[in-house]
């Protein structure tokens, strides 16, 4: 097979991993013979599951096939420290492995060249490069978090042709179609944790899970609650196999807190900033303690506005329908600005139909070159 075919196989392998490897990066691995003929591949698993090297090794066995002399096409360096799962570059080493591509080094600074070094400490050959930038796209939270230590933040809103949420009254759904929805689901799934407001949480009551998408697992959820008002009778509650994190100010009433508590809530005491929760410590906190690579936000104009002035937004992802409302509810509470040139600059990532609306990828100028 072409080197080149190889790691885009890989990298197809990889994409499969969106939605289910979390927090660790999605990686595949094509493994062939010296000439090119295919021995096996596989993908990153859930968290504490195999990495994609040792799926594909352990496919090899399974199916009697001898691995050694060969080549292993990978997505991301193989690691080289001892987590849930022992080390990928060892087990390919062991595997009798005799050359190595990967498309480019781990940012976590545990492993950061320690698995290209390990692999050629052992006479393994090895190539780092092809599909470097597809690898790096599709684990961009990845990277986030262990460069910045900040996740990837994306929010996610639908509007109108003009721009609005909502009606006056509040009225949204459904302002975009079916198949919208379903495509905003299928985004939702592959972030670490969803993002919302207290004002959310009361106005709608929303379950804030996955259902319209295939989801191996659900992401926890988060809310930014300053006064801590969250229902314990809410039906985000009624989502099994998920964390839910409340954020807390300093001066929240917590004459609720064991009720919250006792529906598997873990409340989270955040600083607070000109009378409100400090957004900045609370997305950290996400990255740093809660190992969120992806934060999906949905949430009102209130939040929407405070993130985005708080310069903590890297993405929009926004489903606009070929509907006029004349007026309504915004896509978030911030400014009036004075000029044009204080105006927040985007770029467009990408832009493409969803049934009858268009899918718009919006990211701030330099966000991604971290």
């Amino acid at each position: 097979m072409d080197p080149h075919l190889c790691i885009s196989q890989a990298l197809e392998l990889a994409a499969q991993a969106l939605c289910l490897s979390n927090p660790n990066p999605r990686v595949g691995c094509v493994i062939t013979t010296a000439d090119g003929a295919l021995l096996s591949e596989g993908f990153t698993q859930q968290a504490g599951g195999p990495h994609a090297e040792v799926v594909a090794l352990r496919s090899a066995a399974a199916a009697g096939l001898d691995v050694r002399g060969a080549t292993a096409y990978v997505t991301l360096e193989p690691c080289s420290h001892q987590g849930r799962t022992g080390p990928c570059c060892d087990a390919l080493i062991q595997a009798g492995i005799r050359r190595v591509v990967a498309s480019i080094a781990d940012p976590n600074p545990l492993v950061s060249g320690q698995g290209f070094e390990r692999l050629r400490a052992a006479g393994v050959e090895v190539e780092v490069g092809p599909g470097a930038a597809a690898s790096r796209e599709l684990n961009l939270g990845f990277f986030s978090r262990m460069q910045r230590g900040l996740p990837w933040v994306r929010m996610k809103a639908a509007t109108s042709l003009d721009g609005f949420t909502a009606l006056p009254n509040g009225a949204s759904q459904w302002i975009t179609s079916p198949e919208a929805r379903a495509d905003g689901h299928a985004w939702r799934a592959r972030a670490c944790a969803v993002l919302t407001g207290i004002g959310t949480v009361l106005a709608d009551d929303p379950r804030m899970d996955v259902r319209d998408a295939p989801a191996p697992r659900q992401p926890h959820l988060a809310i930014a609650d300053s006064r801590l008002q969250t229902p314990a009778h809410a039906r985000l509650f009624d989502v099994p196999d998920r964390k839910v994190f409340i954020y807390a100010g300093a001066h929240a009433d917590t004459a609720g807190a064991d009720a919250l508590r006792a529906r598997g809530a873990e409340i989270v005491f955040a600083p607070e900033r000109d009378g409100h929760i400090d957004l900045h410590w609370v997305v950290k906190d996400l990255a740093r303690q809660r190992s969120v690579n992806e934060l999906h936000v949905e949430a009102g104009a209130r939040l929407n506005g405070a993130l985005l002035q708080a310069g903590l937004v890297d993405e929009l992802l926004l489903y606009q329908a070929p509907t006029l409302l004349g007026a309504g509810l915004g896509l978030a509470q911030w400014g009036p600005l004075d000029e044009l040139s204080q105006a927040m600059p985007l770029e467009f990532h990408a832009v493409e139909r969803i049934g009858p609306d268009l899918r718009i990828v919006a990211r701030g100028k330099g966000r991604a070159d971290f």
